[in-house]
């Protein structure tokens, strides 16, 4: 990757070329990458390779028309027509009466070190020992019969923002990724299951034997799955599904939503929607962490932030454009991409963990369900209505009895909320994050 100061070159030349050409004002916006991948299944390679991109994105703002594009060609040509093609959009587009730069007042003067950036790049042979060892130790797993593959990987990346207001930051961040999916059991009597961890420093990475061990006794203990009764009982999930429900939740407090009216929270700010206790945190500062960033997609400076106060809403999330909507201000959590106006999304983002172990969260459960797997997409964004395909493990006295599949878990996400308690079990894999929960009278439909 080059410089930071040959990418401000690049951005500040595109923008002055719009400016040229009659924009009122306008930002530009330079992502580059490099990453290794290796894929390997059944002891064989599939894949080994590196890649390296490299993406451009301008908006420009004529009165309150904008439009933006986007383009991998960073030469003088190619510049220039950017420019021009932004330009004639925004002249045939409609106006929005919310769109335009931050303030210069409001800008982000000074940057947080946040050690989002491991300066190693790991050798291929790295990679190719971290999925082998993932992969050699699930299939040892006794009852495994096949695998779908173990991949490693590695990336590094940049943004650079500049804009007409005079903003100009940069940053860099990495990942190394490890992950393995693997089958037990033959015929129509198969399961499958996986594992993964994800960190911006390969020392932070779980052991990979460790990881692929885990993905094979996942796999076999769903073997011979059972049919349950419908009925209504606490249901329990698993951390890698448990994060969805925080996924829900910044889809209903986003403020774009909020404004359009399309929310089942979106009279709720200020009041109660979780149980007392309840935390949300967003952190964009969080070190080495996986969504870090020291500002947002306008140059706007970012904050660790709770969205959920002791179950009570605190705020919604907004960009610049859903803010003026809502007649606020932003809440620094504007995220842009190169063929896009910004658009606001959360950072590192969990729910606090609760005070009981997972054991203990489940000991007075007589009959229940544990879902450790998700499908389909049935959640109605407009009335939380919540409706989906699970697959798990069915709870009796108090512990983990039989697996379950092809059952339906459903409810309304206002009553889910209200009735969810926490684990103690959090730990930070993905950037969302959730401990172990259990919510109360959830409908399990099943035979």
């Amino acid at each position: 990757m080059k410089s930071s100061a040959d990418a401000f070159d690049v951005l500040t030349t595109l923008i002055a070329k719009a400016k040229r050409l009659g924009a009122d004002a306008a930002d530009a916006v330079l992502h580059e990458g490099a990453g290794i991948s290796h894929i390997r299944r059944l002891g064989a390679v599939e894949k080994l390779e590196r890649a390296e991109s490299y993406d451009l994105g301008l908006r420009v703002l004529l009165g309150k028309r904008q439009a933006t594009v986007s383009s991998n060609d960073r030469s003088a040509p190619a510049l220039d027509e950017l420019a021009e093609r932004a330009l004639a959009m925004a002249r045939v587009v409609p106006e929005d009466p919310y769109c335009g730069l931050a303030d210069r007042s409001e800008l982000a003067r000074s940057f947080p070190t946040l050690d989002i950036c491991d300066p190693v790049e790991p050798a291929a042979e790295a990679l190719l020992e971290r999925a082998a060892a993932a992969e050699e130790t699930a299939r040892a797993v006794p009852g495994i019969t096949n695998s779908e593959g173990a991949e490693a990987s590695w990336g590094r990346s940049r943004v650079a923002l500049a804009a007409s207001n005079g903003f100009a930051g940069s940053y860099e961040s990495s990942g190394h990724q490890i992950s393995v999916v693997v089958i037990a059991g033959d015929g129509t009597g198969m399961e499958r299951d996986y594992e993964f961890s994800a960190a911006v420093y390969a020392e932070d990475l779980e052991d990979a034997a460790g990881l692929g061990k885990r993905a094979g006794e996942r796999a076999v203990s769903r073997l011979k799955p059972r049919k349950v009764a419908s009925q209504k009982v606490p249901i329990v999930f698993d951390p890698r599904v448990a994060r969805g429900m925080l996924g829900h939740l910044v889809g209903a407090i986003n403020g774009a939503a909020v404004a359009r009216g399309t929310s089942f929270l979106k009279d709720k700010l200020g009041q109660r929607i979780f149980a007392p206790g309840i935390v949300v945190i967003d952190d964009p500062h969080r070190q080495r962490g996986l969504r870090s960033k020291p500002f947002d997609g306008e140059g706007l400076p970012n904050r660790r932030m709770a969205f959920v106060e002791d179950g009570v809403l605190a705020t919604w999330i907004l960009d610049l454009r859903s803010a003026r909507q809502l007649g606020l201000k932003s809440t620094g959590h504007a995220a842009r991409g190169t063929a896009a106006p910004p658009s606001a999304s959360p950072t590192n983002l969990w729910l606090e963990r609760g005070k009981l172990t997972p054991r203990e969260l489940m000991a007075d459960i007589k009959q229940g369900f544990y879902v450790a797997d998700l499908m389909g997409m049935g959640v109605n964004g407009i009335t939380g209505d919540y409706s989906r395909g699970a697959a798990g493990f069915w709870i009796e006295n108090g512990a983990v009895a039989y697996p379950v599949s092809e059952v339906t878990v459903a409810g309304n996400l206002k009553d889910m909320f209200l009735n969810l308690t926490p684990a103690s079990d959090l730990e930070f894999k993905v950037g969302m994050d959730a401990p172990t929960i259990r919510i109360e009278g959830m409908t399990v439909a099943g035979t």
